[in-house]
């Protein structure tokens, strides 16, 4: 048992007992120990210890307490410190915020950089002076003399807000011609009529010494729908192309103006019966609008029932097509017509069949608001006792605009009193309106108002606990109900005026439905002769497969 606890312990009987002792005591016959080789400890071994032992230490001395404990104790203090230190240790070995500098894509130095940009394309709208071609290289060989184009063919826009000398400018047309051309155009026009977008077929010729700006060949461009205007040099020598001045040639293209007139039922739809039958969307809602200030559409047009429209058409002998305003709206019940409203005078308004005038039903709301007090007796929220409410006051935030609600002349614009800032309105016929407690108003004494403009703003002034309108109307002086009156605004025609009338009303009525769509009939000087011969052969026999028929 004492050797086996010898070999736990790592060591051996002979450890303890010299050599010399064991040879001489030890009997003759006795059996020999066996011989216990020493395990030596590994590295791993060793550092588990070293770390258990250096852990235990560490834990000894306590150098992170928990900060939530003993508040203000010294061991308290040694963990703040602990925090502190290791803190300002991360900040110390913080990164920079200052952005890496990488390498530059593009070789260092002028001569390259220049070198790089001859090479590469940029748009000329960027202010770029490489957009046309790219520079030469060592493998391009020198010309003594490069030949030129004789002419250049170019199409120039007219852009939005860009004037037309610019636009010359910037097709490569020199100063000389620009002016030149520039004049000539404002013999027939203004050169401010030119509509954006217009473009324009230019032609350049052939320099006349090396480096100096191409003349003007050519200028053609549509002014007007009627009307197209060319610009030529005349009288230019064959040989060189050099010489010559420019001259303007109009060229006046027949334009036929038969109004377009489209029928169609109403069907489920008014808006969708008019659109899938052609008629632009811009005459439609012009022909809804004429018709709801005329008469009540929800009720009064019926699904089985026809409308009736014309509108200003224009067709050209190039093909073109304008199509302009509403002329005629109209709608018929079982072949009859019941509603004919034409436009007419320099105000394009609308007049029935009859020679009234555009009809307005019902008025129109001061302000999108509900109704908070009505007409009649109550007790005054300021004042405190029952008195007269000689109006309807609407419900509004402060700055809503107020409108008129029909048309009028302003009688009155300012401070009127408990009402605040208000605005009086007559309407005619001993009718009046007052619009009260504005805020700030928009128009004077003596200005004529239309149906729906903006007269003012909405507030609080005067007697008024908060932003509200007080609304009053009032017939030869005294305060009615707003709610009961309905306004019509009729004008009636009279005299060689109506007669006018109805000569121009006959006249659209007899328009056929559709006849407008059709092309018009070229006329032999609008006959253009055909350059090439395969052209001229496709011509004739077209020719003579009209005059021997199918």
């Amino acid at each position: 048992m004492d050797h086996a606890r010898d070999i736990l312990d790592g060591r051996t009987v002979e450890d303890d007992v010299s050599p010399s002792d064991s040879v001489s005591e030890a009997p003759k016959d006795a059996v020999p120990k066996p011989r216990v080789i020493t395990r030596t400890r590994s590295f791993g071994e060793r550092y588990d210890e070293w770390k258990l032992a250096a852990g235990d230490w560490l834990s000894g001395l306590d150098l992170a307490p928990d900060l939530a404990e003993n508040i203000g104790s010294r061991r308290w203090f040694r963990g703040l410190g602990t925090m502190i230190g290791l803190g300002a240790l991360a900040f110390a070995f913080w990164p920079e915020m200052s952005p890496l500098e990488a390498r530059s894509a593009m070789p260092q130095g002028e001569e390259i950089r220049d070198e790089f940009r001859s090479q590469m394309i940029m748009p000329l709208a960027l202010g770029a002076d490489s957009g046309r071609r790219m520079g030469p290289t060592e493998r391009v060989i020198p010309l003594a003399s490069a030949p030129e184009r004789p002419q250049i063919e170019l199409l120039a826009t007219l852009a939005p807000g860009d004037s037309f000398a610019s636009m010359l400018r910037r097709a490569g047309v020199s100063a000389g011609d620009i002016g030149q051309v520039s004049a000539l155009i404002g013999s027939a026009m203004p050169l401010s009529e030119i509509e954006p977008g217009t473009q324009m077929d230019i032609v350049l010729g052939r320099r006349a010494a090396p480096g100096a700006p191409r003349p003007l060949t050519a200028l053609k461009f549509r002014a007007r729908f009627d009307l197209e205007l060319e610009v030529g040099r005349q009288g230019v020598n064959e040989e060189t192309g050099q010489g010559g001045s420019l001259a303007l040639q109009r060229n006046v293209i027949r334009v036929d103006d038969t109004p377009l007139r489209v029928r169609g039922k109403v069907g489920g739809s008014l808006y969708r019966s008019m659109r899938a039958a052609g008629v632009p969307a811009s005459a439609v809602q012009d022909y809804i609008k004429t018709l709801d200030n005329q008469i009540d559409m929800d009720r009064e047009v019926r699904s089985s029932d026809e409308w009736d429209i014309i509108v200003a058409y224009r067709r050209a002998a190039t093909g073109e097509r304008q199509a302009g305003q509403l002329m005629y709206a109209g709608i018929d019940r079982g072949g009859v017509p019941r509603t004919q409203l034409m436009r007419w005078g320099k105000d394009g308004t609308f007049y029935e069949a009859s020679g009234v005038g555009e009809q307005r039903n019902g008025l129109v709301a001061p302000v999108p608001g509900s109704i908070s007090s009505r007409f009649g007796m109550r007790r005054h929220p300021i004042l405190g006792y029952r008195r007269m409410h000689a109006g309807l006051d609407f419900r509004a935030r402060r700055g809503t605009p107020i409108v008129a609600v029909t048309d009028g002349r302003v009688t009155g614009a300012g401070r009127m009193g408990g009402c605040g800032i208000a605005v009086r309105v007559n309407h005619g016929n001993g009718l009046s309106t007052r619009y009260c407690h504005m805020s700030r108003k928009a128009v004077n004494r003596g200005q004529e108002v239309r149906r729906g403009q903006v007269i003012g703003y909405v507030g609080s002034t005067g007697l008024s606990t908060g932003p509200h309108l007080h609304y009053e109307m009032y017939r030869n002086g005294r305060a009615i109900n707003p709610a009961s009156v309905k306004f019509v605004t009729r004008a009636q025609l009279s005299g060689t005026e109506l007669i006018d009338f109805k000569i121009q009303l006959n006249k659209l009525k007899q328009v056929e439905p559709g006849a407008a769509l059709e092309d018009l009939e070229t006329l032999p000087s609008e006959t253009e002769e055909p350059l090439r011969e395969i052209e001229k052969i496709e011509l004739s026999r077209r020719g003579q497969q009209v005059r021997t028929g199918p």
